[in-house]
């Protein structure tokens, strides 16, 4: 093969890759061929919220039950809505200006669970639960998952990738579902003397 070919074999091969790995990222390709399966854990991370569990299943659930709010507009898309399950997609801001979009069901079981399960996305296997638990101080928000990814030790590592923004994700959306709660919630009641 005389150099000339070689050298656009190596471009075409380079943008092909680049190009797969942009249609993996932005959750446009899913490979899910069950080949050397690996699942890790994703969390559990936790939030007290000074708010009634009523009004965090309500903060969580409204937007995609009900009417999603246009600030909302930008990073979910309501597909298919019934009474208590939903097929949303997710739009997340990754590295170099991509957009991660995600499909999930979304199951409602009020007043204390919320069950995501990924369709289509950057992994073939995500599963995630928000669970909320009555406490003194108002509700206890928990999310616990799981990640599939295949291909053995090369999945393990994109997994790892993909784990660490999918729960630092989630952890944004854990304060925002709080601030919004509480903000509904009002303040405390104070203390009479």
């Amino acid at each position: 093969m005389s150099k000339a070919r070689l050298s656009w074999v190596l471009v075409l091969g380079a943008a092909a890759a680049t190009g797969g790995y942009v249609l993996v990222v932005r959750g446009a390709l899913t490979l899910d061929l069950g080949w050397g399966r690996s699942v890790r854990t994703m969390g559990p991370l936790q939030v007290n919220i000074a708010a009634p569990r009523s009004v965090v299943f309500d903060v969580i659930s409204g937007p995609y039950l009900r009417r999603t709010p246009r600030a909302m507009a930008g990073k979910l898309t309501v597909l298919e809505r019934g009474n208590d399950m939903v097929l949303a997609a997710h739009h997340t801001p990754v590295a170099a200006g991509l957009v991660a979009t995600t499909v999930e069901t979304v199951r409602f079981a009020s007043p204390d669970r919320i069950d995501f399960r990924l369709v289509r996305g950057p992994v073939p296997h995500v599963r995630e639960t928000f669970v909320l638990h009555e406490v003194e101080t108002g509700t206890r928000l928990e999310y616990t998952g799981e990640l599939g990814t295949d291909f053995w030790a090369l999945g393990r590592l994109w997994g790892r990738q993909v784990a660490h923004s999918w729960e630092a994700t989630v952890a944004g959306s854990l304060a925002s579902i709080r601030a919004e709660a509480e903000r509904r919630a009002g303040p405390p009641a104070t203390p009479r003397p």
